[in-house]
């Protein structure tokens, strides 16, 4: 995973209407974090980081929430997922 750099009120985010490496990186982190949402398991079909949450719009497995808690099962990044 890479660095987590933190980024205050006072970085430049835009130059000569370009993003700076700052923004681009937080913007990298940010959607990293975001909620996926989806209908039926993730498992096997959604790669994903760590850490990540998925919502199950339809519930049809039996759960409505998912996280990622294995990077990858035999080197495959859409395995991993548990429900909750």
């Amino acid at each position: 995973m890479p660095e987590i750099v933190p980024i205050d009120a006072y970085t430049t985010i835009t130059q000569d209407d370009l993003m700076t490496d700052a923004f681009q990186r937080w913007m990298s982190q940010v959607s990293r974090l975001d909620l996926i949402i989806g209908t039926g398991s993730p498992e096997g079909v959604i790669e994903a980081t760590v850490g990540r949450d998925y919502l199950d719009t339809t519930g049809t497995t039996g759960a409505v929430k998912f996280v990622k808690q294995l990077a990858d099962i035999g080197g495959d990044r859409k395995q991993g997922w548990v429900a909750v």
